[in-house]
């Protein structure tokens, strides 16, 4: 995989260009998408963004994305498209199998392939070029850092500045994570400076639910929420008929697996949600204990170092023993 940095001489000159990002994509992916699109599109380049799926419908907000195509709703809109892309962004994985059922086509076709991501283990040889860098906070700030580094911070609009900045509040915790770093505030500072207002942004990720979602959160605190002193470790396991009984979309479960850090010495949080199927796990951790490694080695997942996910073939019961062996197995690193 080249470095991104040789594709600047080239912005300059139209291509035909898509965006994809990771399935079921959150703030950050399409964030990081639609910012990149809107820069592109300034630098008259022809720009479609793919999602491999279906999105939360609280992001539906952010400028540009009703012009992005659902792979699976508009498949063979999709592969018309990328039949005529001469570049490809890969946004947010780092692995072609995050894209679900795009991963046939985008192997088959030949276009050239750019990665920007932060997350751990990229499978370089499936990209041209690109970029992987662990200590970002977010996918949006490396858009941030893109734009700039190619001498093109006069490109940065009211439109990006609101979708880069969404990406890196949900992928921060609004600033409280610890990957929050001193260019993260930097970044948000020339937003600021050029006319972003943050309060409307924030409403529309985090105040933007409907009821059913909020009595819903209350059900899983009340009674799903699994705590076990003994290892500093929180669970919340919630099942389809769960799912179906409060009418749970895509994106409603984002966030929650947090919740358990309101506790004092919890250093280890899991979601397992069973879906129409699979079943998906989020893990988020504190201090030192490596979730990225915890999911790729029992979870066929990965991520970061202090967040990341995985999934899980068996039933929810059988997934939910298999947390908590596995958390036995590693118990030295929680104390």
């Amino acid at each position: 995989m080249q470095q991104i940095d040789t594709l600047y001489a080239q912005l300059n000159k139209p291509h035909n260009i898509a965006i994809t990002m990771h399935q079921k994509p959150d703030a950050d992916a399409m964030g990081s998408a639609l910012g990149l699109c809107n820069f592109l599109k300034q630098l008259n380049h022809t720009v479609t963004v793919i999602s491999p799926t279906n999105w939360p419908s609280f992001l539906s907000w952010m400028p540009g994305c009703d012009t992005v195509i659902n792979f699976e709703q508009q498949q063979e809109q999709a592969i018309k498209a990328l039949q005529t892309v001469e570049w490809l962004f890969c946004l947010d994985f780092n692995v072609l199998h995050r894209t679900k059922n795009m991963e046939p086509i985008l192997l088959q076709l030949t276009f050239t392939k750019i990665l920007i991501d932060h997350h751990q283990e990229p499978a370089t040889e499936q990209f041209q070029f690109g970029i992987s860098d662990t200590n970002k906070s977010s996918t949006s700030e490396m858009i941030y850092d893109f734009i700039i580094a190619s001498g093109h911070e006069n490109k940065i609009n009211n439109p990006i500045a609101q979708c880069l900045y969404a990406g890196v509040i949900a992928d921060t915790g609004s600033f409280r994570f610890p990957i929050t770093s001193a260019s993260v505030h930097r970044m948000v500072a020339t937003l600021k400076d050029k006319g972003l207002e943050h309060v409307p942004v924030h409403e529309a990720i985090y105040d933007n639910f409907l009821e059913n979602r909020l009595r819903f959160l209350g059900y899983i605190l009340q009674h799903k929420l699994d705590i076990r002193y003994e290892y500093n470790t929180a669970l919340i396991a919630i099942s389809k008929a769960e799912i179906l009984q409060f009418n749970i979309q895509t994106g409603d479960t984002e966030g929650i697996v947090n919740y358990p850090f309101n506790i004092k010495g919890i250093c280890l949080a899991a979601l397992i949600i069973e879906r129409e199927g699979e079943i998906r796990c989020s893990f988020r951790s504190k201090d030192n204990f490596d979730v990225n490694t915890f999911a790729r080695q029992y979870f066929n997942g990965g991520g970061h170092y202090n967040a990341a996910g995985g999934s899980s073939n068996d039933t929810l019961f059988e997934t939910v023993n298999r947390f908590w062996n596995a958390v036995k197995e590693k118990v030295q690193y929680l104390q």
